[in-house]
């Protein structure tokens, strides 16, 4: 990775933020929270790609709408990011696959 790659990345990031950062208070709190949360669990191989941008536009067009954050998605927002990720193998997954493993037939 360049260092014109990493500078592009954080402009983009940025913009990203940007655009959350204009949607009205209830959705930045549920973007925050799905953002944590897909940190956490971390999906590894996702078929859309990074679900963050998508929901930005998802959200913008709510927002855009009149409709509520949780209109949208839901009560619970770690049933709607696990939605999102149902079909990708996370961070957890593979974690759980190597304490499972027998002992010295996975590297360090």
């Amino acid at each position: 990775m360049s260092i014109h790659d990493i500078i592009r990345g954080k402009k983009q990031w940025r913009t990203h933020m940007a655009r959350v950062q204009a949607l009205p208070t209830d959705y930045q709190i549920v973007y925050k929270e799905i953002q944590r949360y897909l940190f956490k669990v971390g999906p590894v191989d996702l078929p859309d790609g990074n679900p963050l941008s998508g929901m930005v536009d998802f959200f913008e067009e709510g927002a855009a709408s009149g409709k509520g954050v949780l209109a949208l998605i839901g009560d619970d927002v770690a049933a709607f990011c696990d939605g999102l990720i149902k079909d990708s193998r996370t961070h957890a997954d593979i974690y759980q696959e190597s304490i499972g493993a027998e002992p010295g037939a996975g590297g360090k």
